[in-house]
């Protein structure tokens, strides 16, 4: 189906690179943050400053994950260690919640001035599931993820959207865990076996895996294919148009 073993019957998407052409704000926004941030450390304590790098650190520590996960897990790589503080901290402080709350101000304020642009081929994708009536799904660690498919004007393509709000209040934890998959997949009523998770991010593909999905699509937009399979997927397409492609010419034959 579209591409897929004709054993999947619903289709959950990742938001960010597979959807919308945001990862690239994201990464963006994490080297902003942190290169502000650590420039500042390296000047308090007369070290190098050794910059974000936005390919490398983001694909490995931060890229698909909820954004506190991730300035944690980039803090860990650096051997940083800061207090958790709170959400009322102002943004740039110096704790976890601080620098989180700086990286997202920083997204919303790209995101006013550049807009967000759909993939073509994945809105044509969505499109020929919804003519067919197959269930559709956004998976996504975004708490802007609502916003984000309304900027990108696909907000009524899905049935089922489980996003970073959503996993607060559920208390799902976040990729690489497959906790908002599975519950994407019971909001529609399929087994994960008969479910197709479709990922950028090494961590969502590792989600789509660990979750037992029937099929992990891999979606390489920068170049990271060979990882993307490490990581679990079943197939990798630098874009959903070549599914679709695929499949009319299966049809064709």
């Amino acid at each position: 189906m579209l591409g897929l073993p004709d054993h999947i019957h619903a289709f959950l998407f990742d938001l960010d690179g597979v959807l919308t052409q945001t990862a690239k704000v994201h990464a963006a926004a994490w080297k902003d943050m942190f290169d502000s941030f650590l420039r500042a450390e390296a000047e308090r304590t007369d070290e190098e400053f050794v910059p974000f790098d936005p390919v490398a650190d983001y694909d490995t520590y931060v890229d698909g994950k909820p954004r506190l996960d991730g300035t944690r897990d980039f803090l860990a790589s650096r051997d940083l260690v800061l207090p958790e503080g709170s959400p009322a901290d102002p943004p740039g402080s110096r704790s976890v919640q601080g620098l989180s709350s700086a990286k997202n101000d920083t997204v919303l304020r790209l995101i006013r001035e550049q807009g967000v642009q759909p993939y073509p081929g994945s809105v044509e994708y969505l499109h020929r599931l919804r003519v067919l009536g197959l269930p559709r799904a956004v998976v996504s660690s975004s708490a802007n993820c609502r916003d984000v498919l309304r900027a990108a004007g696909i907000d009524g393509l899905f049935d089922v959207i489980v996003d970073g709000e959503v996993a607060k209040r559920d208390h799902l934890p976040g990729k690489p865990a497959p906790d908002t998959y599975l519950a994407a997949a019971r909001a529609l009523k399929t087994a994960p076996e008969h479910a197709a998770v479709f990922e950028d991010a090494l961590a969502g593909v590792a989600s789509g895996r660990a979750g037992g999905f029937g099929t992990v699509v891999g979606v390489d937009r920068t170049g990271q294919a060979d990882a993307l399979r490490a990581h679990g997927a079943d197939l990798v397409v630098a874009d959903l148009a070549e599914l679709i492609e695929g499949d009319q010419q299966e049809a064709g034959a």
